[in-house]
Order: structure tokens, then sequence, then C-alpha cells
């Protein structure tokens, strides 16, 4: 998979000074860079019970899909606050710099179903966090955590202990 961080670009100084962001498009659009990576977030599940694949807004919309088709389970969209349509069950949680939110519908789970979580990236765990307890707060489980790009400095795994994390492509340092 070292392959593939070729294919990410690295911009330094944003969104601003000292931080280091990988930049996902410069694989997105490598045909083969985006199969290999969406194989690799599905191929950790195969074989397991997942009912629904959650992609967390904006990237792991990208990702999160794909993998369901793979599974052969269904989609579903954790969104910012007063994106969705129909009544929402909702999570706050800390950032850095405040407080930031992320819904879901509260009819997107059943009770006891399996649901994978599927993002682009996993800092410091707190957003992840945030949707695994969206999840049990609507009584379905947390079939996994699924993540293209890990940075391993940050800690984030700390947090989701609880929870069987796998990551595509881990970065030790910043």
């Amino acid at each position: 998979m070292e392959d593939l961080k070729r294919l990410i670009r690295e911009v330094p100084d944003f969104p601003k000074p000292g931080i280091l962001f990988y930049d996902i498009t410069t694989l997105l659009k490598d045909p083969v860079g985006l199969h290999r990576a969406v194989d690799a977030l599905a191929d950790h599940y195969v074989g397991r019970k997942v009912d629904r694949v959650l992609g967390v807004e904006a990237r792991g919309f990208i990702f999160a899909p794909m993998v369901a088709y793979r599974l052969n389970a269904g989609f579903v969209p954790v969104r910012k606050p007063k994106k969705l349509p129909a009544p929402v069950a909702r999570s706050t949680y800390s950032l850095e710099y405040g407080e930031d939110a992320l819904e879901i519908h509260r009819d997107a789970l059943g009770e006891g179903e399996e649901a994978l979580i599927i993002d682009d990236l996993l800092a410091t765990g707190g957003t992840a966090a945030a949707v695994a307890g969206l999840v049990e707060s609507l009584g379905a489980h947390v079939a996994g955590i699924g993540v293209l790009i890990e940075l391993e400095f940050l800690k984030g795994r700390e947090k989701l202990s609880r929870y069987d994390v796998h990551a595509v492509l881990r970065y030790s340092s910043g």
C-alpha cells in the first residue's frame, strides 16, 4: 500500500500555517489507485456481517458507497447539521478550536444492525467517536471503523480502542 502514498499530494500550511494537508484528490483521479484504495478498505471487512456502511461528510461520502457496494450493504450518509430532511439523531463533539456536530436519520439503523463507519482520515478520533456514539444511540453495533489515512502521531486510535479500526495508510509524523 505504500505506493498509494505516492498518489497523495502533501500540501504544507493548509488550511492554516503549520498544518500538513493530505490531499486525496490526486489519488481519486488515478483509476488504479482509487480501485486499490477501495479494495483495501473493503477487503478488511469481507466475510463479516455489515448491514450499513456509514460515510462521514464530506470525503467519507467518496469511499463509503463503493465499500457498501463491495460488501453488499446499504449506504447511510452522516451529515453536518440541518442537511437531512427527516428526524435525526445528533452528536456534538469538540474540536481544537470549538465544537462541531454530526447528524444521522433516526431510521437509518435498526436495533442490532452492524454499521461500518468509513472516512478518509483518522486524526484525533473525535469525529469517529462521535459517529460511533450515534450508531450505538440508535441501538446498532459498530462493525468497525475504516479510514484511508491514519495520522498515528495524533493518537486518534486511542479514543477508539473499543472498536476494530482499519487504516489503509499510516503516517507516523506530520
